[in-house]
C-alpha cells in the first residue's frame, strides 16, 4: 500500500511540475514579447535557460547523490525554479533586460531537477517487479506535460494576459513541491566512507557514461537524436503556415506528436515488457527519419501522418532511455547519470532548433531533410559506440554497476 501510494504522489508531482515546466517556455516569450515588444527579447529569455541547463544538471546530479533527504534537495531545487520564474516576470519592464536574462540563465540551472531529478527517485517508490511499468509511466508524465503545457500558456495568456502564463506555470510547480519533499529518504550504511570531493563525483559520474557500453550508446543515439527533435520543433510553424495556412496551426502538428507519443507509452505501460528498450533506442530515430521525411512532401495528409509517426517515436524512446539508465546506473551514480543525460539532451534540443532556423529559411524541404539525416546518424551513432564497446575489454566485475530490471526482464 505505501509504494502504490508512493508511486501515485510521484507520478502526479512529476506531471505537475514538468507540466509548469513546459509551460513556463511559450509563456516567457509570450511576456517577453508582451514587456518589450520584441520577438528577439521573447526567444532570448528561453534561450537563457536553455543554454545553462548543460552546466546545471551534472552538479545537481552529484548534490542529489550525496543527499540522504534527495526529496528534499529536489524541492529546494524546484522551489528556486519557481522563484527565478517568478523573478524574471517581476524584472521585466522594470530592470535592465540584461538582467532579466541573467535570472532566466539561473533558473536554467535548475531546469534538468524536473526532468532526470524526478525519474532517478523512481526505484525507490517503485518495487524491482513494477519498475518497468512505473518507467512507462513516468515517461507518459513527459508527453502529458508536452501535451498541455503548450496549451495552457496560450490559452491563460488569451484569457488573462501573458504574464499570467508565467504565473500560472509557477503555480503548478509549486504545487509539485510536497510530492517531492516526500519522496523517501536513502537509507546509509552505519559504516559509510566519507564522500569524495564533488569534482571527484562529476569526474565519476562521467566516467560511468563514458565507460558503461549500454549507457554511452544510448545517451549518444538520444542526444543526437534531439538534434533532429529540436529542428522538427523550429520548423513546425512554417510547416503550418505552408501546409495548413497559419504558422499558429504548428502548435497544433506539436499537439498531435504529443498526443501520439502518449498513446504510444500508454500501450508499453501495458505491456511492459513487449519490447528490449536497446532495441527501441536504435529502431526509434530511423521511425523519426521516416516521418520527417514524410513531413518533408509538403502536403497535407502526408504531414498529419508524418507527426503521428513521429509521436511512435518518440515517447517510446524516451521510456526505453529510462530503462537503460535505470538498468545501468550505479546506484551511489543514479541522480547525477539522470541529471547530465537531461543537460545533453537539452542542449542538443536547443542546438537543432537553433540550426534549423537558418536552413530553413533557405529551404523548409531542406531542414526537414536535414533533420532526417540526423536521425539516421542517431541509430548509427548508437551502432557505432555498441561496436566499440565490444571491441573493448570488459569492466572488471567490481567495477560492474549492480543490474537493474528492466523491460525485457533482465
Amino acid at each position: 500500500m505505501h509504494k502504490r501510494y508512493a508511486m501515485r504522489s510521484y507520478a502526479l508531482g512529476a506531471a505537475t511540475a514538468r507540466t509548469g515546466d513546459e509551460m513556463s517556455g511559450p509563456a516567457l516569450l509570450l511576456a517577453g514579447l508582451a514587456a518589450t515588444g520584441s520577438a528577439s527579447h521573447g526567444s532570448a529569455l528561453l534561450a537563457g535557460m536553455t543554454v545553462s541547463a548543460a552546466a546545471g544538471g551534472p552538479l545537481f546530479g552529484v548534490l542529489l547523490d550525496r543527499s540522504a533527504h534527495p526529496g528534499r534537495l529536489l524541492a529546494g531545487a524546484l522551489a528556486g525554479y519557481a522563484a527565478a520564474l517568478a523573478s524574471v516576470l517581476l524584472s521585466l519592464g522594470r530592470t535592465p533586460f540584461t538582467c532579466s536574462v541573467a535570472i532566466a540563465v539561473l533558473a536554467g540551472l535548475l531546469g534538468p531537477a524536473l526532468a532526470g531529478g524526478w525519474t532517478s527517485q523512481l526505484p525507490r517508490v517503485a518495487t524491482p517487479e513494477a519498475l518497468p511499468r512505473a518507467n512507462a509511466f513516468d515517461a507518459m508524465t513527459f508527453n502529458v506535460a508536452s501535451l498541455a503545457g503548450p496549451a495552457l500558456a496560450g490559452t491563460v495568456a488569451g484569457l488573462a494576459g501573458a504574464p499570467a502564463g508565467v504565473a500560472v506555470a509557477v503555480a503548478l510547480i509549486c504545487l509539485a513541491l510536497p510530492s517531492a519533499w516526500t519522496l523517501p529518504p536513502v537509507p546509509r550504511p552505519a559504516s559509510a566512507a566519507p564522500a569524495a570531493s564533488v569534482l571527484t563525483g562529476l569526474a565519476a559520474g562521467f566516467r560511468a557514461v563514458v565507460r558503461t557500453a549500454a549507457l554511452a550508446r544510448a545517451t549518444a543515439a538520444s542526444v543526437v537524436s534531439c538534434l533532429g527533435e529540436g529542428m522538427l520543433v523550429a520548423c513546425s510553424p512554417l510547416l503550418g503556415a505552408q501546409v495548413l495556412g497559419g504558422a499558429g496551426r504548428g502548435a497544433l502538428l506539436l499537439s498531435v506528436v504529443a498526443a501520439s507519443a502518449l498513446a504510444a507509452n500508454a500501450v508499453l505501460s501495458r505491456y511492459p515488457r513487449l519490447l528490449r528498450p536497446d532495441t527501441v533506442l536504435w529502431c526509434s530515430p530511423l521511425i523519426l527519419a521516416v516521418a520527417l521525411l514524410l513531413a518533408a512532401t509538403g502536403r497535407t495528409v502526408p504531414l498529419i501522418a508524418a507527426m503521428v509517426l513521429a509521436g511512435v517515436g518518440e515517447g517510446p524512446q524516451l521510456t526505453a532511455l529510462f530503462a537503460v539508465r535505470h538498468r545501468e546506473a550505479p546506484e551511489g551514480l543514479r541522480g547525477q547519470i539522470f541529471t547530465t543525460g537531461a543537460s545533453l539532451k537539452i542542449t542538443g534540443f536547443a542546438v537543432g532548433a537553433g540550426l534549423a532556423g537558418p536552413i530553413a529559411g533557405w529551404s523548409l524541404t531542406g531542414a526537414l531533410m536535414t533533420a532526417a539525416g540526423t536521425e539516421v546518424l542517431a541509430a548509427l551513432a548508437f551502432a557505432a559506440v555498441g561496436l566499440s564497446r565490444s571491441a573493448s575489454p570488459s569492466p572488471s566485475p567490481s567495477s560492474a554497476p549492480a543490474p537493474v530490471p528492466d523491460s525485457s526482464g533482465r
